[in-house]
């Protein structure tokens, strides 16, 4: 087991106005739980799995940043890590009536 001390709290980063660094392990809030990655940056889609939300196209993700905008966040779009204001991940089971 890994010691989440040495991952980066990206909630805690944004509510502290703190610019992530680079090259660090970073601890990523979906929904309530908080998962461990060792990447500068994933997809929508890597996200979503990462969170157990699958297939992937049956929900949206959005993100939080500091300030409280929410964003909706593409299947194939990337979100970095490192940048400011990062807070945390929501998903939305999509009505399957759509589409």
């Amino acid at each position: 087991m890994e010691d989440l001390n040495e991952f980066i709290d990206l909630e805690e980063y944004a509510l502290n106005d703190k610019k992530p660094p680079k090259k660090a392990k970073y601890l990523i809030k979906v929904d309530k739980k908080k998962y461990p990655v060792k990447v500068e940056s994933m997809t929508g889609r890597e996200i979503l799995n990462l969170a157990g939300k699958t297939p992937p196209e049956n929900f949206q993700l959005r993100q939080k940043v500091k300030g409280g905008a929410v964003r909706k966040i593409g299947l194939d779009e990337i979100v970095d890590f490192t940048e400011p204001g990062v807070e945390k991940f929501m998903t939305i089971p999509l009505d399957q009536t759509e589409g």
